[in-house]
């Protein structure tokens, strides 16, 4: 008798963990450098909310913006330790950790946004994530878009003769630096978070970024002339730690991967949609927008894309082109 009732007390606290267990909640952390309004952050809100529901709030997002849990470096490096489960990280950040899955951020590399979205849905861009994860032990959940990189400063921008010397803000990156470094320009790597500061006191001469960036961050109010050289098609990833994914489990973990790769196109569509509107709302506010003939810029650039000091494959430059 004691025996049975001893078994059942052990049966019925394994029951009891089996449940607590199916209904534990898990909170992960989804840090990123980008405003509070910016679209990224509105929409990872949403995808958190949506998560919550679509796991009966067994998986819950806290998002971090504007760099409070670090700047992009740093996020990066609490994907490792456990400092951050989730973080959106452009892949020239990522660029140190595995070379090849920056390939898409190279400059003039993508002819155009159908390119674009031929590459993120390709077998060489899964190829390049499993990459990146065997390196890692983090998983690359989907790609976005960011935008055509575009040069503001107080003059126009017209050729390249035009940046020789020009000490212009750049990401902490060497893909970064391909493209001013080609065209004469002093590259300066800086956190994003200093660039407006920076540029209102004249510690760099210009900066580049998508035009939807360049309006939630404001750089407009201190630099006159916006530049179309658009000379990188950027992209931005997701990425989650295993053990983040690990510890709320396959199911939980699939229903991620669902949404953010939804995210991740709902945000695509919006950016690419902005570009196209704020040409004429930047010439409202009386900036200097100037379209620019990006074939000299081009010209210079295309002799590094196949040197020695890109990190990606003769084989891999081969098989994007040809997407």
């Amino acid at each position: 008798m004691i025996k049975n009732i001893a078994a059942a007390v052990v049966a019925g606290g394994f029951a009891l963990a089996a449940a607590t267990s199916a209904n534990a909640q898990e909170v992960l952390k989804w840090a990123h450098v980008y405003e509070a309004g910016s679209t990224y952050h509105v929409e990872a809100l949403k995808a958190a909310e949506e998560i919550k529901a679509k796991t009966d709030g067994r998986v819950q997002i806290e998002v971090f913006p504007a760099s409070s849990l670090g700047k992009e470096v740093e996020i990066n490096e609490g994907l490792g330790i456990g400092a951050v489960d989730i973080i959106y990280t452009g892949p020239s950040f990522v660029e140190r950790y595995y070379g090849p899955i920056a390939i898409s951020d190279y400059p003039f590399i993508m002819r155009d946004y159908d390119h674009w979205l031929n590459y993120r849905s390709s077998d060489l861009f899964k190829e390049l994530s499993t990459g990146y994860h065997d390196a890692t032990g983090n998983q690359v959940l989907s790609l976005l878009y960011y935008g055509n990189r575009d040069v503001t400063s107080n003059k126009p921008i017209l050729k390249p003769e035009d940046m020789v010397g020009l000490k212009i803000r750049v990401p902490d990156s060497p893909l970064m630096m391909m493209f001013p470094k080609a065209v004469g320009a002093n590259p300066t790597p800086m956190a994003f978070s200093e660039v407006y500061l920076a540029l209102q006191q004249g510690v760099v001469d210009a900066q580049e970024n998508p035009l939807p960036t360049i309006k939630f961050k404001k750089f407009y109010e201190v630099q006159s002339n916006i530049s179309l050289t658009d000379h990188i098609m950027n992209s931005l990833l997701i990425i989650a730690s295993d053990d983040a994914l690990n510890r709320i489990g396959e199911a939980d973990a699939a229903v991620v991967r669902e949404v953010m790769e939804n995210t991740a196109l709902a945000i695509s569509t919006e950016i690419r949609a902005q570009e196209k509107d704020l040409i004429a709302w930047f010439r409202e506010q009386g900036v200097t927008v100037n379209e620019v003939d990006r074939g000299p810029f081009r010209e210079a650039v295309l002799p590094y894309l196949t040197g020695p000091d890109v990190p990606y494959t003769p084989e891999q430059f081969k098989r994007l082109s040809e997407l």
